[in-house]
């Protein structure tokens, strides 16, 4: 027997018990689309993060200082920092400050998602990936001669000024007349606490809103990932000569350093969801196997009247495993649609996106579900390729 008669009877035995072939092949497309789901869903979400680490920018290194008398040693750290021009372009002061910030009618006590208020340097936006849209950018002067001026992050922009040109304009924070200056590039639409809706000031106006000119964080932006590595050694040399833990605290931390911790957390994610899901491939191939057991019983008269006319027993394996695994590939095709539907669902419901199974994912799924029912099918197919042709046509 050749392998297209084969094919040919293994169809022709599937479909003639088509309900209990759908049953049995429940299991594999349970099992194929639960594993496709949930592996291209964390991979999804793993590239989503990616992307929003990369749209703050990369090669960012945060930095953190506090002495627990008081002491103020943010402007040596600061320029520490700025001495290390072999190794970064750009560093700023990384303050927040809350308050009210109003134009015309409109106030941000009344909004949904007020702006929040930063404070930094003329390196503000070469620090976070900003770029200019409108106007122009904070400029060393305006850090210098204390100027109250701001620039607006996009959503900001739209909140205040919807269409209008913002640019000349006057708002009010906290009662101080701040000039916008300048409308930064729109970089994250889609997120609700957007990295857009931001007012960006000049770190001296610190003083006015928050009553302080201490500077306790920064943002250093290293020139690529080996320069951030000895950054971060030299700024945590710096800040251990300076102080150490008994007299205060401090952080240097590269925003690669989560880029990895990310990517490793959600490989591991996937590992464990795979594996999870797998497990409903393990049931699938048992129901393999316990099918192919009841069909070499219910055929066992043919495969004696086979092996008497001469068939040999490679013949007899190969019949029974193709229609194993014509059972668990087409189990597999109808999860491998099932996956991707639910990986669409799932991307849509909860990342807002678009996300769709890699071809690598969809390969090994169906590649993987036609080798369960190699292996599930084997013992069943040795055992009917076993039996003696005189037991076999003495059975009813």
């Amino acid at each position: 027997m050749n392998l297209r008669q084969a094919f040919k009877m293994a169809y022709k035995s599937i479909f003639a018990k088509k309900g209990r072939s759908v049953l049995t092949m429940l299991g594999i497309i349970i099992g194929v689309a639960s594993v496709m789901t949930l592996v291209s869903f964390v991979n999804g979400s793993n590239q989503k993060m990616i992307e929003y680490y990369e749209s703050m920018g990369t090669n960012k290194i945060m930095v953190s200082a506090y002495k627990w008398n008081g002491a103020d040693i943010s402007s040596d750290l600061y320029d520490y920092c700025l001495s290390l021009h072999d190794l970064v372009v750009g560093v700023t002061p990384d303050l927040y400050s809350w308050g009210t910030v109003t134009y015309g009618t409109k106030n941000s006590q009344s909004m949904e998602y007020p702006p929040e208020i930063r404070l930094g340097s003329d390196q503000y936006s070469a620090c976070n990936n900003f770029s200019i849209a409108l106007g122009r950018d904070l400029s060393y002067l305006d850090i210098q001669n204390y100027n109250q001026v701001c620039v607006l992050g996009w959503r900001a922009k739209e909140n205040f000024f919807n269409y209008a040109d913002p640019v000349g304009q006057t708002i009010s924070i906290n009662g101080f007349p701040v000039k916008v200056i300048g409308v930064y590039q729109e970089k994250d639409p889609d997120s609700i606490w957007s990295l857009d809706n931001i007012i960006v000031l000049p770190y001296t106006m610190n003083r006015d809103l928050n009553h302080t000119t201490r500077m306790e964080q920064f943002v250093v932006k290293a020139r690529d990932s080996q320069s951030t590595t000895e950054a971060v050694t030299r700024i945590s040399g710096f800040l251990a000569g300076v102080m150490g833990q008994q007299d205060g605290y401090y952080s240097v931390v590269s925003q690669n350093e989560w880029m990895e911790s990310s990517n490793e957390y959600n490989r591991m994610l996937s590992l464990v969801l795979g594996g999870i899901a797998g497990i409903s491939l393990l049931v699938g191939g048992i129901g393999i196997m316990n099918i192919m057991l009841v069909t070499v019983t219910e055929r066992t008269r043919e495969i004696g009247i086979r092996k008497a006319i001469g068939a040999e027993r490679r013949s007899i394996v190969v019949q029974f495993l193709i229609e194993a695994s014509m059972i668990c590939g087409i189990g597999g095709i109808v999860g491998i649609l099932l996956g991707i539907l639910g990986t669409l669902i799932a991307g849509k419901l909860i990342l807002d996106m678009i996300i769709m199974p890699s071809s690598t994912i969809t390969a090994g799924a169906f590649l993987f579900s036609v080798a369960l029912g190699i292996i599930f099918g084997l013992y069943p197919a040795v055992k009917a390729s076993g039996l003696q042709p005189v037991v076999a046509l003495r059975t009813e």
